[in-house]
């Protein structure tokens, strides 16, 4: 289950390069999130890990990238924490990850959001309410323009700007939220509760029977959004981290 739902989640956000070394996938994309800059140790490994983990580090650091590993419970080889906690890697982003049926929800959710297919329209939107760098912009745009599930992205306008916007990604009846966001300024008055029901909406128009999330436990506003929505957690991943020296 875990394998299967990580798979839908690298494919929903996507890496500039991609490098597959043992059943270990290695994801690079100039640092921009540790989810797109990690080893995702999904599959049994055959090689030493005390080796694999060095040629691991010589390659990110080789990018100038810190040594970054996406941890799950069924992280391969079952030892692969001990030992990478023994070599000084921190753990950091513990992360739930959840999910809901589409049973009850209404395909024509939340009619007053405002969506678009046009990539340009949007990312300026969502880089202004995530407070994203300058430099990270071309590659969280090519990063979208990697997707090959389909997308769906979403804004709300309020008094002229948009004050909230995220992104749907379907794939094989499951639809995917990512990159929510509501503008400091409009928080707690229902505008991410309505993007999510307009992205869950378009998910079963699209045949989707379940969705899914990705939310920080320390993340208190989006963790009661979520649990109101029904959304329920199923595993937590977490980083390892060691800082490019």
């Amino acid at each position: 289950m875990i394998r299967a739902a990580e798979e839908l989640a690298m494919n929903a956000w996507p890496s500039l390069q991609t490098m597959l070394y043992d059943g270990w996938v290695l994801r690079f994309s100039n640092g921009y999130t540790k989810r797109a800059n990690s080893v995702h140790p999904l599959y049994p490994s055959s090689l030493d890990i005390e080796e694999k983990v060095r040629v691991c580090e010589e390659i990110y650091r080789s990018k100038g990238l810190d040594v970054v590993f996406k941890m799950t419970a069924s992280a391969q080889p079952d030892n692969l924490e001990q030992v990478l906690a023994a070599k000084g890697y921190r753990s950091d982003s513990q992360t739930g990850v959840q999910v809901v049926k589409l049973d009850g929800v209404d395909r024509a959710a939340a009619q007053t959001a405002l969506s678009t297919e046009n990539l340009d329209e949007w990312l300026p939107a969502f880089c202004r309410l995530s407070k994203i760098s300058l430099r990270h912009e071309p590659t969280l745009k090519q990063l979208l323009l990697n997707l090959v599930p389909a997308r769906y992205l979403a804004s709300i306008r309020y008094q002229g700007q948009v004050v909230a916007c995220g992104m749907g990604v379907l794939q094989d009846r499951f639809v995917g939220l990512f990159d929510i966001v509501t503008d400091a300024d409009f928080r707690r008055q229902g505008f991410g509760r309505q993007l999510v029901r307009n992205i869950l909406a378009w998910g079963k128009r699209n045949g989707a029977h379940t969705a899914y999330l990705q939310v920080m436990l320390n993340n208190e506003p989006a963790l009661r959004l979520y649990s109101g929505l029904g959304f329920k957690e199923i595993y937590t991943y977490w980083y390892r981290i060691k800082q490019n020296s």
